[in-house]
């Protein structure tokens, strides 16, 4: 079975964070798309400290989708350096983890 990821990218918007999830499942580069809103990010960008509210999507997807999904996040997001990191899920509930292989592979489920 393909090894599992967890993503996670942050944005300025609700309505952009759920146009994103919305594509990545339609095209089926993440199985689920979570959307946390109003987290606060504080960073530095250009040499200034920025604080923002952002919202934080959780995706899930598989080794062998990860490139093409992390791509076509840098595509559909509005900010010049995007976050996007990948995490391996080690460990999981095996019939989620089965799901999320099926649902990136278009299988009915």
């Amino acid at each position: 079975m393909s090894k599992s990821y967890l993503v996670l990218s942050t944005i300025d918007s609700s309505e952009g964070a759920e146009r994103i999830a919305q594509h990545l499942v339609e095209e089926q580069l993440a199985a689920c798309v979570n959307i946390i809103h109003d987290v606060t990010s504080v960073y530095k960008w250009k040499g200034a400290l920025e604080r923002a509210t952002e919202h934080l999507m959780i995706l899930k997807t598989t080794e062998d989708r990860l490139p093409q999904l992390i791509h076509r996040i840098t595509e559909l997001h509005p900010y010049e350096v995007p976050e996007v990191i990948a995490f391996a899920i080690e460990h999981g509930y095996p019939p989620y983890l089965e799901w999320i292989v099926a649902q990136t592979r278009g299988d009915p489920g």
